[in-house]
């Protein structure tokens, strides 16, 4: 168990390096990216030189005979919502940083950015059932706050029920919001779940991706709002270490197997297994038309955040 001091430390080291990725270049990308995607109506008005031809409004213009288009404003207030899976798979790291530990990370950037552009930071923490909600508010020690409690949290259960967390999101936001879950999307259905950060690991039947419940509750809240899903993975779930004979215990439901490291045809075998998954992943996202984020532990996670606000001010562009 960690002292305050220790606790304290451990929350102002996250804070000083997430702040200056966030000084450089998130804070500006973000409102980029995600400013302006809820707009408000706030007039009708004559059509001028310029104006953007798609926001004529036709009815007006036939009673008139004579262009007018409808004027938006941009909301002045998002709301961030950090959903974040406390399941006993997210404890696993290979390296110094545990899946937990970089999730905290990740959330701390958007915080940061979110209030530096004057919106609110909520979140929920779920397991197999919401551990905990934080209503969005605004400020610096409610940034600190919610890294804390992703940090040191303690939940309850240790399953993993994404749909569950999703539609409680549903209930809580009654306007369009940001929604980000920082998950690592490993359900029953994935071909491995690691476990502590000691290196357990439970090979799992080998299915599709994602639930069909899942699948129903992301399409869900995509609709309703603007769903980013970052996927955080550790280099040991996607290739077996040559370590011998383990016995390994799943972290979430807590069967133990016996597995066979040694073997190079057993660890090919593991790795394709876990490229097909991943590969299926992204897939699923992408027919879903939800942005995703994908981070190892073991990476370094600015490249791969630069990459994500690039592909969607390129795609704002092009809209």
């Amino acid at each position: 168990m960690l002292f305050r001091s220790e606790l304290l430390k451990k929350i102002r080291q996250i804070e000083i390096r997430t702040n200056r990725l966030v000084s450089e270049s998130v804070s500006g990308a973000y409102h980029s990216v995600f400013k302006g995607q809820g707009m408000n109506f706030d007039e009708v008005r004559e059509y001028q030189p310029g104006d953007d031809v798609r926001a004529i409004d036709w009815n007006v213009t036939a009673r008139m005979n004579h262009p007018f288009i409808k004027k938006f404003v941009e909301e002045r207030e998002l709301t961030v919502m950090l959903v974040v899976d406390l399941s006993g798979s997210g404890l696993f790291g290979s390296g110094e940083q545990s899946k937990r530990e970089l999730a905290a990370e990740i959330a701390s950037v958007l915080a940061f950015s979110a209030i530096r552009n004057n919106d609110k930071v909520g979140l929920v923490l779920f397991s197999d059932a919401v551990e905990k909600f934080i209503p969005p508010r605004k400020g610096r020690r409610h940034v600190l706050r919610v890294i804390r409690e992703i940090l040191f949290f303690e939940p309850q259960r240790h399953g993993t029920d994404l749909p569950g967390a999703l539609h409680f999101v549903s209930r809580m936001l009654h306007h369009k919001s940001v929604v980000v879950v920082l998950s690592d999307f490993l359900e029953a259905r994935a071909p491995v779940r690691f476990g502590s950060r000691s290196g357990s690991v439970a090979p799992l039947p080998a299915a599709e991706p994602l639930a069909p419940a899942t699948q129903v509750a992301l399409r869900q809240a995509h609709r309703r709002h603007d769903l980013v899903a970052v996927q955080i993975t550790d280099r040991y779930e996607l290739e077996m270490p040559a370590l011998g004979r383990l016995v390994l215990k799943d972290a979430e439901t807590v069967e133990v197997v016996e597995v066979q490291t040694g073997s190079a045809r057993q660890r090919a075998a593991f790795a394709e297994q876990q490229a097909l998954f991943q590969g299926a992943l992204r897939r699923a996202f992408r027919t879903m038309g939800i942005d995703t984020i994908q981070l190892r532990t073991d990476q370094p996670y600015a490249a791969a955040l630069g990459k994500f606000f690039d592909a969607r001010e390129k795609r704002k562009r092009q809209a």
